[in-house]
């Protein structure tokens, strides 16, 4: 919507507020809601039913009752990711001490409370609290995952499984939506409006969620009481001496933080995944909106999202016939929630078997760079559909694309970088910082689509197809220096057999995936 149509709404409400909350009562027709606004930045938990919790609560009242004027609400959103980012590391360092049944169930019961607890804020500060406090006990979550599944499988039957894991958050993602709509319903009761509801149902759900964990959950191979011990042998043994002749260390030490931070595949590949994750969080943006955000008016079908007013409980009904008065390219679908919703399920779905499909190949060929590049490809077509001037079936379609392509190519990201780390440390260290810069690219992707850019979001899309393009333009030299240093070590591996001098064995488990017998993945 552009500037012209947002001052016709904004001037209805000021001179017929009184006027709407009395047709309101009387008309079907304001029964009508606004579709739910999903935030980049919350569609950060990939894998969770509750990736959408603060973005539907946003329309719920949050933004009105907590008084969050100008950026006040994209700074508590923000806030999230400060302390993310500062106890990713941390988490993960911790993890095998405290015991991956323990260290992760806990984490996500004092997240699903912390979650609950944002329900029943009252003001901007405390929201701010509990912000960065989930932000400090959902950092763990995602990056101990992901270094547990490392500990109980070899490096190329990691991606089926991260794709079993994110196929979930990409199925629930269909469907959070709807379920936010419907706990929507619930506002007035006990006296809280519903995005109240929205935060402490969901973080209930949660906290159940993690206490079954506690009691589900195995820590380790050597643990594994349902394996025979024949079983816990075979899976110790072959984890151990999977990219190494001599196995790898499993005990902390400082070098290990430093060889992480240090190591440029590291940074490489957490650029990659964060560029990834700009598709991923710019497409929540505007998937629930492709799906109601155009409709006929003067025999053309345009494209749009509504925009954002604070009050659209009150003017829903005269910001509706201002848009009706608005020029074709102002306009907007007359699609009900419900319907907007379903709309945006089957993208999803489709994405879910995508997702698992590509694990199970990239393992069976033992590659990562072709899924990635192809994830990347599909979301740079995706982009430059919707960019274009075309149907609105075919924006559709590039929908498709983009999600297909932005969750089928994360975990073969997930997947790369620890597929080329030796040590259980410096892996894990590794591993939080790619999962780390994702939210890097919810905070680049909130920030590229602007209200004032509605309906076509050029400049988001266009965005977006760049940072695709720098993506793909930084896995050919990967790919390339990858398969260089494997030529090299094939080659001292060849010089040492010839000659007198060998490695010692604890030269190599020091050296990790810098020894001369270590394979990258390509």
């Amino acid at each position: 919507m552009g500037d012209d149509s947002e001052k016709a709404v904004i001037e209805v409400i000021v001179d017929d507020v009184s006027t709407a909350c009395d047709n309101a009562k009387s008309r079907p027709d304001a029964d009508l809601e606004l579709p739910p606004v999903l935030s980049p930045q919350e569609e950060r938990r990939l894998w969770r039913k509750r990736q959408h919790t603060v973005g539907n609560a946003k329309l719920e009242g949050l933004l009105t009752q907590l008084k969050l004027t100008g950026s006040k609400y994209n700074i508590a959103l923000m806030m999230y990711f400060v302390s993310y980012f500062c106890f990713a590391i941390p988490s993960n360092l911790v993890l095998k001490q405290f015991r991956p049944s323990r260290w992760l169930s806990g984490i996500t019961m004092a997240w699903g409370l912390v979650t609950t607890l944002m329900g029943i804020v009252k003001t901007y500060p405390q929201l701010l609290g509990t912000r960065l406090c989930l932000g400090m006990v959902e950092s763990g979550l995602a990056c101990g995952v992901f270094y547990h599944f490392t500990l109980w499988y070899p490096r190329h039957m990691l991606h089926t499984r991260m794709g079993i894991f994110i196929g979930g958050a990409s199925f629930a993602g269909a469907f959070s939506g709807l379920l936010a709509y419907g706990i929507s319903f619930m506002s007035g009761t006990a006296g809280l409006l519903g995005w109240s509801w929205i935060f402490i149902i969901e973080g209930l759900i949660t906290v159940v969620v993690g206490f079954i964990a506690l009691f589900l959950l195995v820590d380790f191979p050597s643990t594994a009481t349902f394996l025979t011990p024949h079983e816990r042998a075979y899976i110790i043994h072959r984890l151990k001496y999977d990219n190494s002749s001599v196995g790898e260390e499993e005990h902390l030490e400082l070098r290990h933080i430093r060889e992480a931070v240090l190591d440029w595949q590291v940074w490489t590949l957490s650029i990659i995944n964060m560029i990834n994750s700009i598709a991923v969080y710019g497409i929540t943006l505007f998937l629930p909106y492709a799906s109601h955000s155009t409709r006929h008016i003067g025999g053309e079908v345009t494209s749009g999202r509504l925009s954002q007013i604070h009050h659209k409980r009150v003017c829903r009904l005269n910001s509706r016939k201002a848009l009706d008065e608005q020029p074709l390219n102002n306009s907007s679908f007359g699609f009900g929630p419900a319907i907007s919703q379903l709309l945006s399920v089957p993208p999803y779905v489709v994405a879910t078997v995508s997702v698992v499909m590509w694990g199970v190949w990239s393992d069976h060929l033992k590659k990562r760079s072709p899924f990635v590049a192809a994830g990347l490809v599909l979301c740079f077509v995706g982009f430059a559909i919707n960019l274009a001037n075309v149907s609105i079936g075919a924006k559709y379609f590039g929908t498709f694309l983009i999600v297909i392509g932005g969750y089928s190519g994360y975990p073969a990201i997930t997947a790369w970088l620890p597929n080329n780390l030796a040590g259980h440390y410096k892996r894990g260290v590794g591993i939080a910082m790619q999962l780390s810069f994702s939210s890097f690219g919810g905070i680049i992707a909130s920030n590229i689509y602007r209200t004032q850019d509605a309906p076509r979001y050029i400049l988001g899309h266009a965005l977006e197809m760049g940072f695709m393009a720098l993506g793909l333009l930084l896995v050919p030299p990967t790919v390339l220096l990858y398969t260089r240093i494997n030529m090299r070590r094939k080659e001292m591996r060849y010089q040492e057999e010839t000659a007198e001098g060998k490695w010692a064995p604890e030269d190599l488990r020091r050296l990790g995936d810098r020894a001369p017998d270590f394979k990258y993945t390509i």
